[in-house]
Parts: structure tokens; C-alpha cells; sequence
């Protein structure tokens, strides 16, 4: 394997790879996932891409190729979500999500790791994590990196033969529902079916012109939680999408590596 569990190894261990090593931090939340998705779908799916994108770089060392060593944290479950407290959710402030991060990180600069990679599962986490990095680069001697998941796409596949246009990521809709159905199918609950979308779309989700950021207050609780139906997804499509963010990720890992390799 050329990846290993942080939670797993000793101190001397983590000592050892820590100079040549990738941590791999996910990041995730505790929110509303409208009537038929758990609470911790963000930190579940984060969890999983990141633990398919491990798989598939093993399977990489396996034949031979050059693959970092990387060591996997914990996924941290909470994160910025005050916009799902009209339901329910778990949420730590943007400054101290924003400290969360920046001690965790100075943490494992402490034991001596020069290179970190962010994966987030929760749109209300991804600026707040960005910022974290950036300012880790800043007073750290490392290079650090950040994605969210959804970003990040295998490109052997074009996107609209797996992905309607518009739906993704979406929030509580058919790409995170197909997403959990492929991966805990057990958690999805059968209220999905038949939830029309409301009209008009959300505004934090539907700008009214391409480059705004538009936020509107009472959004989350007129649209229900959610951006789009969830009645048409499935598990078939889920592993598609599920393949397609991992190979990504593991992709963005090996790019990250190549380019983050000590300058002559």
C-alpha cells in the first residue's frame, strides 16, 4: 500500500513519513440533507471519494508506478453550516473552523510534514478551507493544496454523458443522493420520491448572472433544504460519479506530488 491511516501509526512512524509523505486531510459537516439523506452526508461522501482515490493509487504502487507515500487523517465531521440551523446542524463559526484548520495544519507541520492536501465535502466549508491553506503556505515552509470533491473530474469521460447539466453538486439532490445510494444505500430514506423542485430555483444556487454570488435570506428554508429533485437518482449513476470524483482525485494527487517535489 503506499498510503497509511495517521489514527493507525505510531509516533515514530509518523515521524518517519512525514518528510517525503502527502497528509491527506477530508473535511466534512453535520447539516439538513432535506427529508431522506443523513445528517452527515458531506463528511460520508468526502470520506468515501477520498478512500476510492487511496484505493485506486494503491492499485497504481501495485504495478509498479511511482506513487507518493500518503498518510490519511481523520475526517474532520464539522464544519460551517449556520445556513441549515433553520432545520438542524452542527456548525462552528467561520473563525473557528477557520482555527480548526489552521492548528490542525500547524500540527502537522510540527511533525514535520511539508506537504498537505485539503479534500472537502460541504460547499460552506470551501473558502473558509482556502483561506486556511493559503495562510498555512505564508508562515509554514510547506506547500499545501485544497479541493472540493465535486471539483475535481476524470477526464476520460465527458461530463454530460454522466452528469445533467445544472445538478451538480447541488445540495440534498440527485448527485449527492445517487452519490449516498451508491455508497450507503442503508441511509437513504424512501421520502425522496416525488420532491418537485420549488420555483425559482435558489438563488445561491441559480445566480441571476454568471460570476455573481447572490445570497438571500430564507432561501434555504423556501426551497426545503434542497436544490433540485432527488426522485431520479440512483445508485448506477452514483458509481459513475463516485468513480469519476476518485479518479480525479487521485489524478490532482499525482499532479500535486510532481509539482510539489523540493525546487533544484
Amino acid at each position: 500500500m503506499t498510503h497509511r491511516n495517521l489514527t493507525e501509526t505510531t509516533w515514530r512512524e509518523t515521524r518517519a513519513a512525514a518528510p517525503e509523505a502527502i497528509a491527506v486531510l477530508p473535511i466534512g459537516s453535520q447539516e439538513q440533507h432535506a427529508e431522506h439523506l443523513p445528517m452527515g452526508t458531506d463528511t460520508m461522501l468526502a470520506d468515501a471519494v477520498v478512500s476510492r482515490a487511496l484505493a485506486l493509487l494503491d492499485e497504481r504502487a501495485a504495478t509498479g508506478e511511482a506513487v507518493p507515500a500518503l498518510v490519511r487523517l481523520p475526517t474532520l465531521p464539522y464544519g460551517h453550516s449556520p445556513h441549515h440551523l433553520f432545520a438542524a446542524a452542527l456548525t462552528l463559526s467561520a473563525p473557528v473552523l477557520g482555527m480548526v484548520l489552521d492548528e490542525l495544519l500547524d500540527s502537522l507541520a510540527a511533525c514535520g510534514y511539508r506537504r498537505v492536501l485539503v479534500v472537502n465535502g460541504h460547499g460552506g466549508n470551501d473558502e473558509i478551507m482556502r483561506l486556511a491553506v493559503k495562510r498555512f503556505a505564508l508562515r509554514a515552509d510547506v506547500t499545501a493544496a485544497a479541493c472540493s470533491y465535486w471539483t475535481l473530474t476524470d477526464t476520460g469521460e465527458p461530463a454530460d454523458a454522466v452528469e445533467p447539466d445544472g445538478l451538480v453538486p447541488g445540495h440534498a439532490g440527485w448527485f449527492e443522493t445517487s452519490l449516498m445510494l451508491a455508497t450507503q444505500p442503508e441511509l437513504v430514506r424512501d421520502e425522496r420520491a416525488g420532491h418537485a423542485p420549488v420555483e425559482p430555483p435558489p438563488l445561491f444556487d441559480k445566480p441571476p448572472y454568471p460570476g455573481l454570488t447572490v445570497e438571500r435570506h430564507g432561501e434555504w428554508e423556501r426551497v426545503g433544504g434542497a436544490t433540485d429533485d432527488a426522485a431520479g437518482a440512483d445508485a448506477e449513476h452514483g458509481e459513475r460519479l463516485l468513480d469519476r470524483r476518485a479518479r480525479g482525485l487521485a489524478r490532482a494527487v499525482l499532479a500535486f506530488d510532481a509539482a510539489s517535489r523540493p525546487l533544484a
